[in-house]
Formats: structure tokens, C-alpha cells, sequence
């Protein structure tokens, strides 16, 4: 598998999701998922021209920078656990799975500089996944502005594994409309400008409906 080649087709998925839905592709940022790869094939990533790489485990996180270092920009997308801010919290440009109080006040305690938080939102209802319902979510959001250190850029969403495709594109697009809610409110804390969703196997559904920044694993580096 060529990381090279798979970047280059994801490039023209995501040029005939734009096409179609009236965007300009250089509005979708491509995280690498290199969660189950080695770091030989994450760098291999960025020698294709990637620059967001994202992992969902501390120590996967941390084994990585050791070797590449701070030269991409590192995406936290996975469930972080409050203790585990204080290891990765130097680390990461972005950080997409904010979604309870008690993570955002570790966050402000050990973070030296604000951070680009995505609030995670549980659009599909699903008790399997994490995230802020989307009744909650202006509330929640609200209750950030007390933390200086947070910054919330956006709103991301783990869709169901589904081929409805018209479920999934109704998930993204309850999602988008919220972003857009969060950001009419014009809190200075949370611009809300950005969109964190679509993955390998949905992600030209999710650019459709206005996804910004989408995160592909086994599509772009696959899983060793």
C-alpha cells in the first residue's frame, strides 16, 4: 500500500465532493489517522505532502513525537482521559473530543497556551459513544468561557459505522447547523467556525455537508 497514491485519490474524492456540494477544496484539512501504524509509515505520511497526523492514545502519541518530533501538527482524536492531559497537552495543536467539564479544567490547569478544542457532540444518540448531546451543547459550550486556556474552534462528531447513507448524511448535517448556531452566538471563547467529522469510510458524505477537517486511517495509511 502507497500512502503517496492513497493521498493522491482521497485528493480527487475530495475534489468531486466539492464540486458537487459548491466548496473550495482547500477548506478540508486531511488528518492521518496513525493510530495502528508505525511511525515508519506515519512519516511516510508526511513525506506525501501530509501535515495533521492524529492519534487517539497517549502513549501512541507520545512513541510517535519522540521520533517526528513537533514538524506536523498533532490532532488528539480519541477519548482523553483527565489524567493523561498532563502527557500530551504540550504535544498537540488539536485536541477533538472535549466533552465534559471536568476535562476542560485539566486542560486550562496544564495547558500554556490556549488550545483548539473541538467539542465532541453524541449526534446519533448512540449510549456507545461519548459526547455532549446536541440539547446540551450551548450550555456546555457556554460554561468553557470560564477557562481561558480553551479555545473552541469547533464541533466534531463520531458518526455510526452504517451504509445508510442517508442517516449518516442526516448526522452530519444536524451537526452543521449546530456549528452554525454555536457561531451566530458570537462568543469570543468559541468561534466555532470548524467542523470535525467523516472518517475513511464516509468522509466525501461529510464534506458535503461541511466538514472542515476530516480524519482517515485505513483509507490513507492503512492498519499495518
Amino acid at each position: 500500500m502507497n500512502v503517496l497514491e492513497n493521498f493522491n485519490h482521497i485528493q480527487d474524492n475530495i475534489q468531486n465532493a466539492c464540486s458537487k456540494s459548491g466548496r473550495n477544496p482547500r477548506e478540508i484539512n486531511i488528518v492521518a489517522v496513525t493510530k495502528y501504524v508505525s511511525v515508519n509509515r506515519a512519516e511516510e505520511a508526511l513525506q506525501a505532502g501530509i501535515t495533521h497526523l492524529g492519534e487517539n492514545r497517549d502513549t501512541g502519541l507520545l512513541s510517535k513525537w519522540e521520533k517526528l518530533g513537533d514538524v506536523p501538527e498533532w490532532h488528539f482524536i480519541g477519548t482523553l482521559q483527565s489524567k493523561k492531559v498532563k502527557n500530551i497537552i504540550d504535544k498537540v495543536s488539536y485536541i477533538h473530543s472535549l466533552d465534559r467539564l471536568s476535562l476542560a479544567r485539566e486542560i486550562h490547569k496544564r495547558a500554556d497556551k490556549p488550545v483548539s478544542c473541538f467539542v465532541q457532540i453524541n449526534v446519533s444518540g448512540e449510549e456507545s459513544k461519548h459526547g455532549v448531546g446536541p440539547q446540551e451543547a450551548e450550555g456546555f459550550i457556554r460554561s468553557l468561557e470560564d477557562y481561558s486556556a480553551i479555545k473552541v474552534i469547533g464541533l466534531m462528531t463520531m458518526a455510526p459505522h452504517t451504509d445508510d447513507k442517508d442517516f449518516l448524511r442526516n448526522c452530519f448535517r444536524t451537526l452543521k447547523g449546530l456549528q452554525e448556531y454555536i457561531h451566530s452566538l458570537g462568543l469570543p471563547h468559541a468561534p466555532c467556525t470548524e467542523l470535525s467529522m467523516g472518517m475513511s469510510n464516509d468522509y466525501t458524505i461529510a464534506i458535503e455537508e461541511g466538514a472542515t477537517f476530516i480524519r482517515i486511517g485505513s483509507a490513507l495509511v492503512g492498519n499495518d
